[in-house]
């Protein structure tokens, strides 16, 4: 009787599976939404259709978001209009409703209408890119796109997992513009992407202008290469600004990382009576973990970096700014007269709980101006405040101690979330990426940012997960691109999926249709995992 039941609920089971993948063939959605009910018939794109709104002015902005892109695809000149009645309507509808995820939203296809629905304006964007996926690959491309096309009609009901999803980019190994890092916001909110961590320091460059000490981009943010060549670059201030704008239009929050204490010879060849020892230093040109740091026992460095704080702040106003805190050597401390002194008059027990003294003293000074903090992990070490959030990379213990703690925890673990690592054959990928290790695509989509050991009184504490980009070896904006899609993909369905919905077999049918979108939007992803089938219809895509 037991096998019997088993193999009745076996049976079971691959139905539902085969009518989920059945379901992907006509709606090939990333994320997966939470519901999906499949009707009949489809709606057809006419030039004479309307897009519309209803309720606050915020509908009408995302109504424009969608007349530009089927103005650029078709070339047809969309407008937006107040809702009144017509044959054929694209209706934004904001609804007065209390809601408990910002981000939910619903889209309703009939054959002579689309209602899309949110009590936020955050929802509405997400729906117009829940439509966006539902119209042919070629909406992405400039008057590719033919009038005529039909759209299948269905009901999606749909909202986040995880309120914090994240994709991070390191410029200070490599730089890159601000017109790319506008495309990785794009590519970004395309798949529901909603925070971006922008690593703006390190030891290899600095790459914010600050007025009050102009060395830091002046010397900070070049070096010189092996070859003789000088490579570097940052970001003026009026630019972040455009950047920071053009984020929250696409409703991505970004969160700059300003290294410290450890990461910062890129600052101290710009003012190295930072250091402990006094240098001097050049910007570094090779990788790794440097024993030179801040010194945690002169006065000057808090008041320098109050000062560089001061000036971030006003510039990203969301209320997360990152101060790092990974990797810091003590060597330094250890043998420093000034780190020794500040140790005994704290009355702090040995170097780790001066870091944290450091850690403090930064946080406090933000709050003090209305922001949080959000630290590596190994901020742990040595004791935080009950106010700062951890970011979880070395594993996820570092995340369940914190969350246990009762402090906010973004999960990133190496295993699962770093995708500077190789994703295919090393012997197929590109050249010098990779650093030694692999991270293919059906792996990260096994990641879950709630690990199974955390009790569910601390679950709660989870606000979701992020994928890192360091760029060590990546050093172009195709290159970074390749390393990102389509592993992003994965990611973001274990950000914003819920669990009961995931399916890897289900996945891997829908991301055919992303390689040709992906292909029409301009987007230099990688192969690795693709199928011969598809590789053909890309080359027929072209």
């Amino acid at each position: 009787m037991n096998k019997f039941i088993i193999l009745i609920i076996s049976g079971l089971i691959y139905v539902l599976v085969a009518e989920q993948i059945a379901a992907a063939n006509s709606v090939q959605i990333i994320p997966q939404p939470n519901e999906i009910i499949i009707g009949e018939g489809s709606f057809t794109l006419s030039k004479n259709t309307r897009i519309m709104f209803l309720g606050q002015k915020e509908a009408g902005k995302i109504a424009k978001i969608l007349a530009e892109l089927l103005n650029k695809s078709t070339e047809n000149g969309f407008k937006v209009y107040k809702f009144t009645d017509a044959k054929s309507t694209i209706l934004f509808q904001l609804e007065k409703k209390l809601t408990i995820n910002p981000g939910a939203y619903t889209v309703n296809i009939k054959k002579r209408k689309i209602i899309i629905s949110s009590s936020t304006s955050q929802g509405l964007f997400y729906g117009f890119q829940t439509l966006r996926q539902l119209l042919p690959a070629t909406v992405e491309g400039k008057g590719s796109m033919a009038l005529g096309c039909e759209i299948p009609c269905v009901t999606i009901k749909d909202a986040p997992r995880y309120g914090y999803r994240g994709l991070h980019l390191d410029v200070s190994r490599h730089f890159f513009d601000k017109y790319f890092i506008m495309k990785y916001i794009d590519m970004m909110a395309m798949y529901k992407y909603n925070k971006f961590h922008w690593h703006l320091t390190d030891d290899q460059g600095w790459r914010v202008e600050i007025k009050k000490y102009p060395l830091l981009t002046k010397v900070g943010a070049f070096r010189v290469e092996s070859n003789g060549n000088s490579t570097g670059g940052f970001y003026t201030q009026d630019e972040i600004k455009e950047v920071v704008a053009y984020a929250r239009e696409r409703f991505v929050d970004i969160i700059p990382e300003i290294e410290m204490p450890g990461h910062s010879v890129a600052v101290l060849a710009a003012y190295p009576d930072l250091s402990c020892s006094g240098g001097p230093f050049t910007v570094p040109t090779n990788w790794g973990i440097f024993y030179d740091v801040f010194c945690a026992g002169n006065d000057s460095v808090y008041h320098f970096m109050k000062d560089v704080l001061a000036e971030i702040i006003p510039l990203f106003p969301y209320k997360y700014i990152h101060i790092g805190g990974d990797e810091c050597k003590k060597t330094r401390w250890k043998r420093c007269v000034k780190c020794q002194q500040k140790i005994r008059q704290e009355g702090l027990k040995d170097e780790q709980e001066l870091q944290s003294y450091f850690i403090h003293s930064i946080e406090e000074y933000l709050q003090s101006k209305g922001k949080e903090i959000i630290g590596w992990d190994e901020i742990l070490e040595g004791g935080i405040s009950s106010t700062a959030t951890i970011m979880s990379w070395r594993g996820t213990k570092g995340g369940i101690a914190a969350a246990q703690k009762g402090n906010w925890v973004i999960m990133t673990p190496g295993s699962h979330c770093y995708f500077n690592y190789y994703q295919g054959n090393p012997l197929e990928e590109p050249q010098g990426v990779g650093n030694g290790r692999f991270l293919p695509l059906q792996k990260v989509y096994t990641f879950d940012p709630t690990p199974k050991e955390l009790a569910p009184e601390y679950a709660k504490f989870i606000l979701g997960g992020q994928a890192n980009v360091w760029s060590e070896h990546i050093d172009s904006n195709d290159l970074v691109e390749y390393m990102v899609f389509p592993r992003a993909l994965a990611m973001i369905e274990c950000l914003w999926t819920q669990p009961q919905h995931k399916n890897y077999q289900l996945f891997e049918q829908k991301i055919h249709a992303h390689y040709i979108r992906m292909n029409q939007y301009g987007i230099s992803f990688s192969r690795s995992a693709d199928k011969e089938s598809t590789k053909k219809k890309i080359m027929e895509s072209k």
